[in-house]
């Protein structure tokens, strides 16, 4: 048999020192394991102890001695229980714990592992979802839209874009009172009627159309037709009840000339500016015949001709449109990218910019023009000279920021400029056997 290790060692030793080593190996040998499990149980109970003060420290009782060295002691029972507190003199006391007001099933006899954590909080994240997925679901689910007839006056208002149909059929008023001739009230209320019916026609079709495009948009997402407040059929319906009885006062209600202005008008807004505008920046100079015809109706409805007056007015409202629009698309070029249309701000930002100033000089050599061609007086360009300069101002400052504050200034600078200069026309208009008559008077 193999010698032990002891022995060999007190071999190697002889007399009274061999004998001592021989004692102090055996007694360190003998006691290591226990010393060795002892201190193994005393960490891993002092480690519970720390990660779970703050939860022990609601459950028991602790006393604090001066080693502050405490035992936690496996409790058979959840409601009763209570640990051995182990002081310096070895003495061991038994402290029962007053009941906690916690509930019994929160206690933690051992340290949870990843796992069960894991579990736990998938399941808190489940229950969550499933409450918040029954809330939302009603909100995101399609519904039917139920249309009432106290709110179909409002949405055909939206449908047929009532403030832009408002500021048509005031520049169609101010080209009629601007038209040389007599004011004929019943031919001015059916004038008005008229292009107010044409364009909600166009309007409302230019939605119908649309709808694809408009619910990427912030700014259009709640048109009546891409919230299904109405039918796409009653939308056409609509616009159709409006052209046609629209076209027919223009047509016999006024003249012909007017008629097919009108006509010309809608085709001109529906089927070559909408489509234009996902195709090219071309749709901006076309937009702006479409708003610069209704005050040249008005004109026209009056002397039943296209002459200069008439081509000077609607070449104001087609320079105001510039500034006017390419203000407001500056702000709103994310929303037009996301609708896929193609517009200046868009692709050909420094285009945009320099179109606004340009025309925003137009005007002043549009209102210069005016007394030449026998619209106004030469008090005129000098009284509209301020508000001309102020948006050519203000249209340098859009050309030189590029930023959103010079679009914006520019923007509602265009809202009020535009009818105070149509009142500034017809404050200083050339009346009959005025100044431009007293050289044809006869001697």
């Amino acid at each position: 048999m193999a010698a032990s290790p002891h022995a060999l060692s007190s071999r190697l030793l002889t007399g009274c020192v061999g004998g001592c080593v021989w004692y102090l190996e055996r007694g360190v040998v003998h006691q290591s394991p226990h010393k060795l499990m002892h201190l193994l149980r005393n960490v891993n109970k002092r480690w519970i102890t720390f990660q779970h003060f703050n939860f022990l420290k609601r459950m028991y009782v602790t006393q604090m001695n001066k080693s502050l060295n405490q035992q936690v002691k496996p409790k058979p029972k959840p409601i009763a229980s209570s640990f051995i507190e182990k002081t310096s003199n070895e003495t061991k006391a038994e402290i029962d714990e007053i009941r906690s007001l916690s509930p019994p099933s929160l206690t933690f006899p051992r340290k949870p592992s990843e796992k069960e954590l894991l579990e736990l909080e998938s399941a808190s994240i489940i229950e969550t979802s499933i409450d918040v997925g029954k809330e939302t679901k009603e909100e995101k689910q399609w519904k039917e839209m139920k249309l009432h007839i106290d709110d179909l006056p409002g949405i055909l208002a939206r449908l047929s874009k009532i403030k832009l149909t408002a500021l048509v059929v005031s520049t169609t008023s101010a080209g009629f009172a601007l038209a040389p001739g007599p004011f004929d009230w019943p031919c001015f209320l059916l004038t008005s009627l008229g292009t107010g019916l044409a364009s909600c026609a166009a309007n409302s079709i230019n939605q119908f159309f649309e709808v694809p495009f408009d619910s990427n948009m912030n700014r259009t997402k709640n048109r009546p037709l891409v919230r299904g407040q109405i039918s796409p059929l009653l939308a056409v319906s609509f616009a159709t009840c409006c052209a046609v009885p629209g076209i027919a006062l223009l047509t016999w209600g006024v003249n012909s000339l007017t008629g097919a202005l009108g006509v010309f008008n809608i085709f001109l807004y529906t089927c070559c500016y909408t489509p234009l505008k996902r195709m090219s920046i071309v749709n901006t100079w076309v937009g702006a015949i479409v708003g610069a015809i209704p005050p040249v109706m008005g004109w026209t409805a009056v002397t039943g001709s296209l002459d200069a007056g008439a081509i000077l007015l609607g070449g104001i409202l087609y320079s105001w449109q510039f500034p006017h629009f390419n203000a407001l698309s500056w702000g709103l070029r994310e929303d037009y990218s996301r609708g896929g249309y193609c517009m200046m701000s868009v692709t050909h930002p420094g285009l945009c910019r320099r179109v606004a100033l340009r025309h925003c000089l137009a005007l002043i050599g549009l209102s210069a023009a005016a007394p030449t061609l026998g619209v106004t007086t030469w008090t005129f360009p000098f009284i509209s000279l301020p508000i001309n300069l102020y948006i050519s101002y203000l249209g340098y400052r859009f050309y030189r920021d590029a930023d959103r504050k010079s679009s914006r200034k520019l923007f509602f600078c265009s809202l009020w400029h535009l009818p105070l200069l149509l009142l500034l026309m017809l404050t200083c208009k050339r009346r009959p056997g005025g100044e431009g008559d007293k050289g044809n008077a006869p001697s």
